[in-house]
């Protein structure tokens, strides 16, 4: 199961929640009136959009400050002996909560002018890497070092960008020919925490901006929120945005802070929360603060906006503030009770939502979107998707929505979306807090509480940072019996893109699961085993498994099981899908003191099995094959591997297989509803060959003994399955469990069915699901495996 990078980097998290620490002394103490607010040296240069260079000062003070006598000065990132500062004098003066913009050097290149600048000089810095001062004089500095410029008094405020040496205490992001420095708030005197990377946004003292561009609107949160997924304000810039700090992220490339108006209108569709992205900056201020921000409203999506499968964040980027007070009441939580999700998903409306007007009270993830950005609480939740790697892990908001008999949520049907699942990460630094180790059926016990943002894995997120604490529900590792001498035990395992580079533990964990919790099965279906490189060697023609294969089946003797033999078939190059490079397969396992493999040659990735009838039984032309391996059906997928076996002089027909991935399908919490779930047909046609494969076997002998076994990636209820079961020639063995134990792997949230073992003859079978990965934080594989005993009767 691949996994797609985050834009919040959550595996980035460090102990130090991404504070950088500090080891120069500030050039000047922190300035509270007028600041360098942003720094461009790109202009003009290749691929750049405006033609001058310039230098913005903003005023967070509450007076107007003249800046006659004033002065920007300019010096190189790597200043020599004869290094000297370049000036621009200015005049005129700020007036509080405006900015004053001075353009700098015009190049050739872009094709939009500033506005009109407050003052004019022609200093050509460089685009990655600079220092530029704000001085009390017209002089030129002398300064050239960090801590000669620390005693000059004249200067006012600093910025050292890129790779600059005179800085205040860590340098600000590198900029380029396309992004500008621009500050985040007030000045902390590190120009690394006080500064982030981005598009440059020059504006003058009339609040002009490029282009002939309109002065920024003055908005409140649920002005930019409205009242449909998408921002009435989207793209425009706005300033006066008020609030209260409710939460911080302060680690990964996605920082930033939320901000809840105290003040709400009376709009229930209308969200209070906006969340304020800084990017790799982590942001001056602290919960509790009541900014007034500037920004550009944004539509965050996690993939193009053009063709988005999710929703977006709505979000202010580039932002400036200024913190008005400090230490006010955050503004009290929306509390999730049973009752408080909507149990229908979205409006069913065959396509894009994002235009629909919100109905909160009816729909669930309308209740979520009005509620974006907002700080919501839950209390006494039970965890129905384990921890993982990604630090996430998943609960109920309504206990009794088709909870599994282990303390999950079960998914029942297309139409039946469980909207009680909500996914819960952390804001509170792992030092300070680690992350919850959780299986299904623990709990968070006590109160849970931070802003809702929407996730493409997982849907809406809420973000903690108030996290209970972990009782745990008591879940084991499940163990099944052993087969009597005279059953037949087949079962069926997807071991994760298992290949010979894998770590021993893996295997070992593994091989346990094989010999100590399915009590080491006769045969043994394997999906999803990689070549001897696996992924590594993306490329280089190796197909062969024999090295995987063995280290595995070596793990098994070591844990104390059988010796097992193993039968695959080696894929084409590339042809297979799965990880790039791993030429995944499946194949069999079997113990040759209990089970007979027929073997019969021929079997290769091209080469189709047959159904050969002899004296009214069924036969395979070859053994292993593989079933019809040319059809469009199996394209950039596995091919289904039919074994012939022989058990107490009976024979058995298996058929191991690993239909094609969900990859692409949208997701049940997009933008798109219902939503498409465009991999069922390829998975609907991987049926049709496979049924007629068996309808083939049972038509040469309508008592053979035939088991269809692997990872279907479908629902039990999906139409793949429909297809194979059709008529009653084959049984899924799911259904005959009880409702509450119908599942073998969980997803956001979701215990599902993914897995199968269907037979021809269901009389006699015992059928058990071994629970022992999906549910836990610790795993050997995402899938449970599961296993049949039976007595072959023909």
């Amino acid at each position: 199961m691949s996994v797609i990078s985050r834009r919040v980097g959550v595996l980035a998290f460090v102990a130090a929640a991404g504070l950088v620490a500090s080891t120069s002394t500030a050039l000047a103490a922190p300035s509270t009136d007028v600041l360098i607010g942003e720094v461009y040296g790109g202009g003009g240069n290749s691929g750049a959009t405006l033609t001058s260079d310039f230098i913005e000062l903003n005023n967070a003070g509450a007076a107007a400050v003249s800046l006659d006598g004033w002065s920007v000065q300019y010096l190189p990132a790597s200043p020599s002996a004869s290094s000297k500062w370049q000036v621009t004098p200015l005049a005129g003066s700020v007036a509080p909560g405006t900015r004053y913009l001075v353009a700098e050097s015009t190049g050739s290149g872009g094709t939009v002018s500033l506005p009109t600048p407050d003052a004019t000089g022609a200093i050509a810095m460089a685009a990655g890497a600079g220092t530029v001062a704000l001085v009390h004089a017209t002089t030129a500095l002398t300064c050239l070092t960090a801590a000669d410029c620390t005693a000059d008094a004249s200067i006012h405020d600093l910025v050292g960008y890129g790779a600059a040496t005179v800085r205040e205490a860590n340098p600000a992001p590198a900029a380029s020919n396309t992004t500008s420095v621009s500050r985040t708030g007030a000045d902390t005197d590190d120009n690394a925490a006080d500064f982030t990377a981005g598009e440059p946004s020059p504006t003058n003292s009339k609040g002009e901006t490029p282009g002939g561009g309109t002065p920024p609107v003055a908005a409140k949160v649920h002005d930019i929120q409205g009242t449909t997924r998408i921002s009435p304000l989207k793209g425009q810039k706005v300033t006066g945005v008020t609030g209260i700090v409710t939460a911080i992220r302060a680690f990964g490339s996605a920082r930033g802070f939320w901000i809840t108006d105290p003040q709400p209108d009376n709009d229930p569709r209308t969200s209070e929360g906006l969340q304020v992205f800084t990017g790799s900056t982590t942001p001056a201020v602290a919960v509790g603060d009541a900014v007034t921000v500037t920004g550009t409203v944004s539509e965050f999506y996690p993939d193009s906006p053009t063709n988005s499968i999710y929703q977006s964040t709505t979000e202010l980027t580039g932002p400036q503030w200024t913190i008005q007070s400090s230490g006010n009441p955050v503004p009290a939580p929306t509390v999730i009770t049973p009752n408080t999700v909507p149990d229908s998903l979205a409006p069913q409306v065959g396509g894009n939502t994002e235009s629909l007007p919100l109905e909160p009270a009816k729909y669930s993830l309308d209740f979520w979107e009005a509620h974006e950005g907002e700080t919501v609480s839950i209390s006494n939740a039970r965890v129905v998707g384990p921890s993982n790697s990604f630090n996430e892990l998943y609960v109920t908001t309504k206990p009794d929505e088709n909870p599994t008999k282990r303390g999950g949520t079960l998914y029942t049907a297309y139409n039946d979306p469980n909207t009680g699942v909500l996914k819960v990460e952390s804001l509170i630094p792992f030092a300070q807090r680690p992350f919850p180790t959780v299986n299904t059926g623990d709990e968070l016990t006590g109160v849970t509480s931070g802003p809702i943002e929407y996730d493409s894995f997982g849907g809406y997120t809420l973000q903690a940072n108030v996290l209970g604490d972990v009782h745990s529900g008591g879940i084991t590792k499940e163990v099944t019996r052993k087969q009597r001498p005279d059953e037949l035990a087949v079962a069926t395992y997807n071991v994760e893109n298992l290949s010979a580079v894998d770590t021993q533990d893996k295997f070992d964990q593994l091989a346990h699961g094989i010999v100590d919790n399915l009590a080491s099965p006769d045969v043994v279906t394997l999906e999803e085993i990689q070549d001897n490189n696996g992924a590594d060697g993306n490329g280089d023609g190796l197909v062969a498994a024999d090295q995987t294969l063995k280290r595995f089946t070596d793990a098994i003797v070591a844990a104390g099981g059988p010796s097992y033999q193993w039968r695959e078939i080696d894929p084409q190059e590339g042809k297979d899908g799965g990880e790039p490079g791993g030429n995944i397969r499946v194949g069999f396992l079997f113990n040759p003191k209990r089970v007979s493999f027929v073997d019969r040659p021929g079997g290769d990735a091209t080469t189709a099995v047959s159904v050969v009838k002899d004296h009214n039984k069924a036969h395979l032309s070859i053994s292993p094959g593989r079933v019809d391996p040319a059809n469009d059906a199996w394209q950039d997928s596995r091919k289904p591997l039919a074994g012939e076996f022989v058990f107490r002089g009976r024979t058995v027909f298996v058929i191991a297989n690993h239909f094609n991935s969900k990859g692409g399908d949208q997701p049940t919490h997009g933008r798109f509803q219902p939503p498409t779930r465009s991999s069922e047909v390829q998975r609907g046609k991987q049926a049709q060959v496979l049924r007629g494969f068996v309808d083939q076997l049972l038509a040469a002998d309508h008592n053979a003994n035939v088991i269809v076994a692997g990872d279907l990636n479908d629902y039990q209820f999906s139409p793949a399955l429909q297809t194979l079961t059709q008529g009653g020639k084959l049984t899924d063995l799911i259904n005959t469990l009880p409702a509450r134990e119908r599942y073998s792997y969980v997803f956001e949230g979701n215990s599902q069915v993914l897995d199968h073992i269907l037979t021809a003859d269901p009389r006699g079978v015992d059928y058990d699901v071994v629970h022992i990965n999906a549910e836990f934080a610790t795993q050997a594989s995402d899938h449970d495996p599961q296993i049949i005993r039976f007595r072959p009767c023909h």
